[in-house]
């Protein structure tokens, strides 16, 4: 049987466990279907197998949690996504989702030039998907400032397999929003800043502070950002953090321009 044969018997069984959740075992199957790759033909049936087979290779390493893996996956797919391309019209029914999640991954990287890169290569229809549009309007939405934009859309993901990149975008959100307090108040009530911080409970916010902003002092409901010198935990403000991020921002819009 030829490399492709195998490989699309292979392809079913991966496509199989991706759907059942074994990320070992699609893991596996998909390290088979790479080294059969390398004996591949030149051609459609081919190139689409190989496709297919990497789209898998994303939707797994999101679901282990594994950004290089990610990477090397969506890298290898673009060059077959452009050869499928030069020779047919049609498209994989999972392309804009691998898209959408790249651009995720971008942004949650705040690789935002590449991000906008990115953007100049989707067609119109692609950039109007749902997978696509998604990550486009966040993006937006981070350069302006709408925080609780940004964290509302959680609630809104176009695929379950998005929620890995928005909990690490929340959390990048969250910490800005930090910053921000702490330059802007000496204390605040554990309840506003919950709220502020589109926290649900103020326990979360309590489990946010143990494990990311030990210098927050908590007292009878209270947080104190700023408290006096003697006796205290107190931290310099972060003013160069905010000063080197506010030039990256005003860089990338520069560019954009």
């Amino acid at each position: 049987m030829s490399a492709v044969g195998k490989a699309r018997i292979i392809l079913n069984d991966l496509n199989a466990k991706v759907q059942a959740g074994d990320v070992e075992g699609g893991k596996s199957s998909l390290a088979q279907i790479k080294i059969l790759m390398l004996d591949f033909p030149m051609g459609s049936e081919a190139y689409e197998i190989a496709a297919s087979a990497l789209e898998f290779g994303v939707l797994l390493s999101v679901a282990d949690e594994d950004l290089d893996a990610f990477a090397r996956n969506v890298s290898q797919l673009k060059s077959y996504y452009a050869v499928i391309s030069a020779a047919t019209t049609s498209s994989s029914s999972k392309k804009c989702h691998i898209l959408g999640l790249n651009l995720m991954y971008l942004l949650v990287e705040n690789r935002l030039s590449e991000f906008h890169a990115e953007l100049e290569l989707l067609t119109a229809e692609e950039a109007s998907e749902t997978h696509v549009s998604f990550p486009i309007n966040l993006e937006r939405q981070l350069m302006v400032g709408l925080y609780d934009e940004v964290l509302n859309a959680g609630k809104r993901v176009p695929d379950p397999s998005y929620d890995f990149f928005m909990d690490n975008l929340l959390q990048t959100v969250r910490d800005s929003i930090a910053d921000c307090l702490e330059v802007s108040y000496k204390t605040m009530l554990i309840k506003d800043a919950a709220s502020m911080m589109k926290f649900d409970s103020s326990e979360d916010l309590t489990e946010y502070i143990e494990e990311c902003r030990d210098d927050w002092i908590v007292e009878g409901g209270v947080l104190c950002f700023q408290p006096p010198q003697i006796g205290s935990k107190a931290t310099d403000i972060p003013s160069m953090k905010l000063m080197q991020q506010s030039l990256s921002y005003a860089t990338e819009l520069e560019r954009i321009v």
